[in-house]
């Protein structure tokens, strides 16, 4: 690691750069490029992401003495520069302490603002600013915020509010007032002392007095939050690695709160929830950063265009909003025009939609932060989009901007437009993350994460959401807050994570020991179904039906731009002429994996499925083979014709028998009437099915080479279908998979069954159709062997799904006993079964693929296991040189998306 451990920045100045994001965090990358550029930015240092992980290593007091002199020198830099001295009482330099790690990570870890105050040093700022409010304002911020964040100040039971929120309602109720803003001095100090009692009570700490004890407790909790339990949730689901660390930026405090010509907010270069190019953002006069995340008070808007935006969404007229709620571009016009030109400066520099945050201290403009902004999969694909038509960026850019997996938002359900007219409108709140959302309500975040987890779709209804509820907001369908506006901890989280959000709905009274929610005279029991659309702010009462969202606009241009970079092909895995219609229209180009015996549960066809398992002889099994024929062939044509063109892919029967069988009386009697004999002898053919180890017994290829009629049947329906299609003007490309071969002679019985009914059916109907006969790789043995069976074999598909579960010799079926372990314990740092593990299970595809060219050159390979629509496993296939991969319909867009990436990244 690098010797220097703290890097400054201030006046124009900075040891570090935008490109240093992952020694400095994003955060303190960003300020000490926007030092560079000339952005009002007050002066500071950030201790690097390196020193994070010296601290989990070598613990705290180690830690401390190695930075004690850098960190010493780095505070003299920013008293010189700020003309004042950390600890004065007659000219004080007060600080901020925040995170900062290198992939962004809103409200996850701590911040601390104020720090350097206490009893002494808050009288020597009253006498400095002369302004005795604004001094004790930000003492009992300062106390507040370290008391929760250093100290560990928390509610005792779920139901109770902040102990320090408790005391401040209290401390309002006796003067009859409902804001922050109104408490006067006295209040204030009354605050900071009950405040300290309250930390005394719990903790049995004394709050410290000493500026250089706070700076290292706050720094070394800014440390410590790396650890927390939402911000390791948040990694989880996010994918970044616990070894990247967080930063830690010490800033000069500016101030918001000292007056009518001070203020806070924050803002963004475009919208974050659609991607429109609208300069848009909230602000709050003299206030502090937190006021607008948390949504304590009503933030008001930057631009005119929004506050009038917002005024219509909550009905408020014209006049009210003008006169209580003016938008800083008409009640601060010059800060308003310089704010404008900076944001427009950093979009233009970063060409990226910026997230920015700001304080306005009398009338002087600075920055805090800027970082490329969280935004939704629609925003996502707009601004990328946008951005290459504007020529800001180009095509491989514009395509390595889009995340894969955030383009499934796009494809989430939207309310229909009929359900929508006679649904009952509850309230209007602010529409902060777009797309439709029912469930029932929750209040809590664990009881989101119990009820999601039994298999109920959940609303979240929070007064306010804070970074603690982020397991609930995931785990929740969507999320509605009475607090907060678009910049407010649940909508920012809410859009970084695709979910439905409204926030703001003024007129909702929560109450969290009843756990109801009132709403205009309406009340709402734990467990009563809402439904929210995040993209008008409405809440309506009760389930409101929806409808598959089109895939139209910015997203077909995004899937064009895919196609003309991409070198592997993306296939879908589907049953059903339905899917494959669906994939189809997401671009998938064939069918990678039918799979047969999921179409043999409606009611007749597994009666015949039955009969034909259940007899004793192969007269019998034909007969009732030929009872199936009629329904696969119909089930072939259906899907052949959704595909007509490209290559569909079928694998013949493959699932243990034992499925299949009625273990049941009812239905054991069923099978007995049917088939004319006694149900003893059912259940005796039943009872003769049973396996220890039906995943690894009498299934796949080894039924076809046992019962060769099997194979039989579905050449004839599959082909007979091809045929009939082919007759009928359509252009059929059938492939024939045979599957869980271990041996090349398993292949060769197979094909030649296969080779002699597709003759006799082609000479009886007097039509050829072309078709391949290819089969699945999914044991180990099979890909040590690869390049025999491609002897024979004239494609590969790769099974990932079983040969991860041989490789690994894990039960896909059972692995939920001890996967939460394994991961905990860090033994797998993913699911094998959603993520490919490339060293073992991968380095087994690459050699199957190898060794199968080393014999037919040709030769196709693909895969169809669910790894076919995982990004980092699609990646790995176009590195090791696979035609196609193949996954389910709604996977498609993402798997293209990632092929394309891939090739760019080559």
């Amino acid at each position: 690691m690098s010797e220097k451990r703290v890097y400054t920045f201030g006046n124009g100045k900075a040891e570090g750069k935008a490109d240093m994001r992952n020694l400095l965090g994003g955060k303190g990358a960003n300020l000490a490029e926007m030092n560079l550029i000339g952005v009002p930015v007050p002066p500071g240092f950030t201790i690097t992401t390196d020193v994070c992980n010296e601290y989990f290593e070598k613990g705290k007091e180690k830690v401390v003495e190695l930075l004690k002199g850098e960190v010493e020198a780095s505070v003299q830099h920013i008293e010189n520069l700020m003309h004042s001295k950390f600890g004065d009482v007659e000219n004080p330099l007060l600080v901020s302490v925040r995170s900062g790690a290198r992939a962004s990570m809103p409200g996850m870890m701590d911040t601390i603002l104020n720090l350097g105050l206490n009893d002494e040093v808050v009288e020597g700022l009253a006498r400095k600013t002369g302004n005795e409010r604004f001094a004790y304002d930000s003492y009992r911020r300062f106390v507040q915020m370290y008391g929760d964040v250093v100290l560990g100040m928390k509610p005792v039971n779920k139901e109770d509010i902040d102990p320090f929120e408790e005391i401040i309602i209290a401390v309002k109720k006796q003067r009859g007032i409902a804001l922050d803003n109104e408490m006067n001095v006295d209040e204030l100090k009354q605050l900071v002392t009950l405040f300290k009692q309250a930390i005394k009570e719990q903790t049995g700490r004394d709050f410290p007095v000493d500026p250089m004890e706070q700076l290292w407790g706050a720094i070394c909790a800014v440390f410590d939050s790396w650890m927390n339990e939402r911000a390791i949730l948040y990694r989880k689901m996010e994918g970044i690695p616990a070894e990247w660390g967080t930063a830690v930026s010490v800033m000069a405090m500016v101030f918001g709160n000292m007056g009518n010509t001070s203020a806070t907010g924050v803002c963004f270069s475009r919208d974050a929830a659609t991607g429109e190019n609208r300069f848009n953002g909230e602000y709050l006069v003299n206030a502090q950063g937190e006021d607008v995340v948390a949504g304590i008070r009503t933030p008001q808007q930057i631009t005119k265009e929004g506050s009038l935006r917002w005024a219509e969404q909550q009905c408020i007229d014209e006049e009210i909003r003008a006169s209580k709620y003016p938008s800083m571009e008409e009640a601060m016009p010059e800060i308003y025009k310089q704010l404008n030109d900076i944001q427009q400066k950093l979009e233009a520099h970063y060409h990226d939609m910026q997230d920015m945050e700001f304080t306005v201290q009398e009338g002087h403009l600075w920055f805090l932060q800027t970082r490329n902004g969280k935004r939704t999969g629609t925003a996502m694909v707009k601004i990328a989009m946008d951005l290459l038509r504007e020529g800001e960026i180009d095509e491989k850019t514009a395509l390595l901007r889009c995340e894969p997996n955030k383009l499934d938002e796009l494809l989430h359900p939207v309310f229909d437009k009929e359900a929508q007219m006679t649904a009952k409108v509850l309230t209007r709140g602010l529409p902060a993350s777009p797309g439709a959302a029912c469930g029932q309500v929750v209040f809590f975040a664990d009881d989101a994460e119990h009820w999601h987890d039994d298999g109920h779709q959940v609303i979240m209804v929070r007064i306010e959401t804070s970074p603690e509820d982020l397991a609930g907001m995931s785990a929740a369908e969507g999320i509605l807050t009475a607090r907060g506006g678009m910049t407010s901890h649940a909508a920012v989280v809410a859009r970084g994570m695709g979910k439905c959000c409204v926030s703001g709905a003024g007129a909702i009274n929560v109450d969290y020991k009843s756990r109801t929610v009132e709403i205009d005279g309406t009340t709402i029991h734990e467990g009563d179904y809402i439904s929210i659309n995040g993209s008008t702010g409405e809440v309506y009462l009760g389930e409101v039906k929806t409808k598959p969202a089109e895939v139209t606009g910015d997203f077909a241009k995004l899937m064009e731009l895919c196609q003309k970079y991409t070198k592997l092909v993306v296939r879908t895995n589907a049953d059903t002429p339905h899917d494959a219609e669906i994939a189809r229209n997401f671009g998938a180009v064939g069918i990678g994996l039918c799979r047969t015996e999921h179409m043999f549960f409606e009611n007749e066809k597994i009666k015949a499925m039955r009969e034909m398992i259940l007899a004793d002889t192969k007269e019998g099994r034909e007969k009732a083979l030929e009872k199936l024929l009629p329904y696969q062939k119909q089930d072939f044509y259906g899907i052949l014709k959704a595909m007509d063109g490209y290559p569909v892919n079928v694998r013949l029967l493959d699932p243990p028998l034992h499925e299949f069988v009625p273990h049941d009386l009812a239905g054991q009697k069923v099978m007995a009437e049917e088939m004319g004999i006694s149900v003893e002898e059912i259940q005796h053919r039943v009872n003769s099915l049973s396996e220890h180890n039906p995943m690894l017994g009498h299934r796949g290829c080894r039924l076809g080479n046992t019962y060769p009629e099997i194979t039989a049947m579905q050449t004839r329906a599959i082909l007979g279908a091809a045929i009939d299609l082919k007759k009928a003007g359509y252009d059929p490309k059938p492939e024939i998979m045979v599957p869980l071969i271990g041996s090349a002679n398993e292949f060769d019985v197979q094909e030649a069954v296969i080779r002699a009914t597709a003759n006799q059916l082609f000479e009886k109907e007097g039509v050829e159709i072309p078709f391949k006969i290819g089969t699945m790789i999914e044991i180990p043995r099979a890909a040590l062997t690869a390049e025999k069976i491609a002897e024979r074999a004239e494609y590969f598909s790769f099974g990932t799904n079983d040969l991860t579960q041989m490789t690994f010799g894990f039960s896909r079926d059972d692995i939920a006993s001890f996967l939460p372990v394994y991961l905990e314990k860090k033994i797998l740092k993913v699911d094998p079964f959603q993520v490919l593990d490339q060293a073992g299970v991968g380095q087994l595809v690459e050699m199957g693929v190898k060794k199968g060219r080393s014999t037919r050159p040709n030769l196709k390979c693909g895969i169809c296991g669910e790894h076919g629509g995982e990004p980092s496993s699609v990646k790995f296939c176009h590195r090791v040189g696979l035609n196609y991969v193949s996954c389910s319909p709604f996977r498609v867009p993402i798997a293209r998306l990632a092929a394309a990436q891939a090739a760019i990244e080559e």
